[in-house]
């Protein structure tokens, strides 16, 4: 898709065109804000057949979601500008967001929806099918894989959890220790009581023929059979754009990855700058991300509204102050836009 031609300066600019910067972008178009998304095309569930659970779009592909959302973003006179943000630096009437190309924009708020990286084990054949057969939440792949023989790779705190949830799409679940202790007590207890059995020792490889999964191989050589492969990636926030401003990622309590602090709306601890999607939620699924981005876009609407609004007041107080002369041009630019 062709992008459209960036201008020097914006009311927001979205980094991440993923469903929560696009949400976020469309709210923002159509409170007729001055928006563009900026966005390096490669989406987290980019390997994935199919997008699930999002409410009359299940099934579709991600690739025609983005295409989707990227369109209705343009039919309200947003901006999507195809492009990797290197640099954000503040200036006093907000921020310049340099490209890794050298454009450079400036905007008043960001909305920062860069989503983030999986980590994945370092097993021969794995990530070749990951978003295949290689999956990790079962509310996105669990009825794919329904009824199949499913083995669980341990990869954290959360295996066994994990393990115990996909037990709900299949009676054949086999929990792989792999490089963690082997579960105890309580836990040991659990899978018992499901049915679900625990085998030890280091997974080397996965076994594929005919280009499906049809096993896993341990370090000793035995293989265990299997239709698919549930794994917990570690997971790390896209947020290098924001060090300097200084925002750094924080460690998740348990142990999951690292993920950008915000409150509810998605502002962070910067004034200005929002968040939204996987970037501070390391759980959402792509219709959490979405409202997401519609929460943050609304918040930020309303703080701009809450800054014009006190510009005005001072201008209506003293007509002949510099703030005056600002909500004039700035009343005559925006009749200019919309052909007043």
């Amino acid at each position: 898709m062709v992008s459209d031609q960036m201008r020097d300066g914006y009311v927001v600019v979205v980094v991440g065109g993923g469903a929560a910067g696009l949400s976020g972008a469309l709210m923002l178009a159509r409170a007729r804000r001055q928006v563009v998304v900026i966005d390096v095309g490669a989406p987290r569930n980019a390997p994935a057949a199919g997008v699930h659970g999002f409410l009359a779009r299940d099934g579709i592909s991600p690739a025609e979601l983005l295409e989707r959302g990227r369109a209705e973003v343009r039919r309200y006179g947003g901006h999507v500008v195809d492009g990797e943000v290197a640099a954000v630096a503040r200036e006093d009437s907000g921020f310049t967001v340099a490209l890794a190309d050298g454009r450079t924009v400036r905007a008043r708020r960001l909305l920062v929806a860069t989503g983030l990286v999986d980590e994945l084990p370092g097993i021969a054949g794995l990530r070749a099918r990951w978003g295949r057969d290689v999956v990790h939440c079962p509310y996105c792949h669990g009825w794919e894989v329904r009824d199949q023989a499913i083995g669980v790779l341990a990869t954290g705190p959360l295996a066994v959890h994990q393990a115990l949830l996909f037990r709900q799409w299949s009676a054949d679940i086999t929990f792989f220790s792999h490089t963690t202790p082997r579960p105890a007590g309580e836990e040991a207890e659990q899978l018992a009581a499901r049915g679900i059995r625990v085998v030890d020792g280091e997974v080397a490889s996965l076994e594929i023929a005919g280009d499906r999964l049809v096993g896993v191989r341990l370090s000793d050589g035995t293989v265990v059979s299997r239709q698919a492969l549930a794994v917990s990636p570690r997971v790390t926030a896209r947020a290098g754009v924001l060090t300097a401003l200084g925002l750094q990622p924080m460690a998740h309590p348990l142990g999951a990855g690292e993920y950008v602090a915000a409150d509810a709306t998605g502002l962070t601890a910067v004034p200005g700058v929002w968040v939204a999607g996987n970037v501070t939620d390391l759980s959402a699924q792509v219709g959490g991300a979405a409202a997401a981005g519609a929460v943050a876009a609304a918040a930020i609407n309303a703080d701009l509204v809450a800054e014009e609004t006190r510009r005005a007041v001072a201008a209506y107080r003293d007509p002949f102050s510099p703030a005056s002369e600002a909500r004039i041009c700035e009343q005559v630019m925006g009749e200019r836009r919309h052909g007043l």
